[in-house]
């Protein structure tokens, strides 16, 4: 009588299972469609690990074989060495400044040879998630105190911090979704809130003239002092809250955001934001325009150029798409990076607006189905990671898609399991598998 591996099968959630390993076929079909060439042997491409594609194949089996052996494991290992595994990442990051290679802009990249190449930014999110799910499982901690919220954050921006030192901005923004994890914890609505506020009032001063957008605050203010005015009457510290608020409003309205476009982003990246919002950015010096000529020369097209072609490339797709290999906007290599960021823009041109909202729904799917999850662990431990997973998992999705139509800055988040990339890859499958087995026991309670 044939019976599966208990210690394999048991308590296992296949349907995680089979929501990755769909998503991973997509990815090494659709990184096949945007790479595929015209006449290759497509048998002897898969096979001759040359080829984008068929890297990508080899590297979603090591990832499977990988999974099996996280299955195989026993759930105390991951508490055990979370904090462990966070060091062994900030170390990783650390070592990327004596020995990266610049890649693309960035140099957040340690190469081995000629054929591997590790992204220590993409992976320590995995690190992160285990530690900050180890912190806030502890008994001693309290997460009502400002001390514990801020070790909290301090555990997620550490590595967020490293990877804008090496210009890796993009990936460094992800680990800000740590804080949907907290808030779920029990750190103040109003902290959301205020990061909220923040980037619509970046935006804002972005968007409007800046004697425009100072009238509107001031107007906001005034309109607010009038609707409390009996709470006023009683309590003048809330006039005080709110004239502090609009002074804060107005100085990063008026300094704030001018002297981190001016001195902190790079031009190459002004741009991107200024594209995505759809305005000219014209350099306010000599100096500016020479940066952003310096960062485009060896370039052929510049980003903006890359976001028409990709919504080029879907809208071209129509409500069924063109069908597989004959996309010509991917085949023909009008969209850059399309393999990697823009990879979105080979499904929407192949299988159209219909294979784009079922590629969407099954994401929506696998986030409502770690939601579920989550919520019915014992262990805060096991609660805390699966909602980090979830987290990481939006913020990619939500921002790749984005970018790939336009609404959002050219900022190189890889589409999860998706683009191509075996760093990328290893790492979402790890985070994935490593939560189905948290799930499996999740009677235990896990510190």
């Amino acid at each position: 009588m044939n019976q599966r591996n208990p210690t394999i099968s048991k308590g296992v959630d296949w349907s995680l299972v089979w929501i990755w390993f769909i998503l991973c076929a997509i990815g090494v079909t659709s990184i096949f469609a945007a790479s595929y060439h015209e006449g290759e042997n497509v048998i002897q491409g898969f096979i001759s690990l040359k080829t984008d594609y068929s890297r990508q194949l080899l590297f979603f089996v090591i990832a499977g074989i990988i999974g099996t052996f996280i299955l195989l494991t026993d759930s105390k290992f991951f508490t055990a060495t979370a904090n462990l595994g966070y060091a062994f990442g900030i170390f990783l990051l650390l070592l990327v400044f004596p020995f990266h290679s610049r890649v693309k802009g960035t140099e957040s990249i340690i190469r081995f040879g000629s054929a591997f190449q590790l992204q220590p930014a993409d992976l320590c999110k995995l690190f992160v998630n285990l530690a900050l799910a180890k912190y806030l499982s502890r008994v001693e901690t309290n997460f009502t105190r400002p001390r514990s919220q801020l070790i909290a954050a301090a555990i997620a921006l550490t590595p967020a911090m490293l990877s804008i030192m090496q210009k890796e901005t993009g990936l460094s923004l992800v680990y800000f979704s740590f804080f949907l994890v907290m808030f779920r914890e029990g750190l103040p609505p109003s902290v959301l809130v205020i990061g909220f506020s923040f980037a619509v009032l970046v935006v804002a001063t972005l968007l409007l003239e800046p004697n425009t957008l100072a009238i509107i605050l001031t107007a906001i203010a005034l309109l607010a002092i009038y609707i409390l005015r009996r709470q006023i009457k009683r309590s003048r510290s809330i006039l005080f809250l709110i004239v502090g608020i609009w002074f804060v409003c107005v100085g990063v309205q008026r300094f704030v955001v001018p002297f981190a476009f001016d001195h902190v982003f790079k031009p190459y990246q002004v741009k991107r934001i200024y594209d995505a919002i759809g305005k000219d950015y014209v350099p306010k010096d000599r100096a500016t325009e020479a940066a952003l000529e310096s960062e485009q020369k060896g370039k052929k097209k510049d980003n903006n150029y890359n976001v028409k072609q990709s919504k080029i490339a879907i809208g071209s797709g129509g409500l069924i798409g063109k069908g597989l290999l004959k996309g010509t906007q991917t085949r023909y290599d009008f969209v850059p990076e399309q393999k990697t960021d823009f990879i979105f823009c080979t499904i929407g041109e192949g299988f159209g607006f219909v294979g784009s909202i079922i590629f969407l729904g099954i994401y929506i799917l696998l986030l409502m189905r770690i939601v579920s999850v989550a919520e019915r662990q014992r262990s805060v431990f096991s609660r805390c990671y699966a909602y980090g997973v979830a987290s990481v998992l939006f913020f990619h999705i939500v921002i790749n898609v984005c970018m790939t139509v336009g609404l959002a800055p050219v900022i190189g988040i890889p589409l999860p399991f998706i683009s191509y990339g075996g760093t990328s890859l290893l790492t979402f499958s790890v985070m994935l598998f490593i939560l189905v087995r948290l799930d499996a026991d999740r009677q235990m309670v896990l510190r």
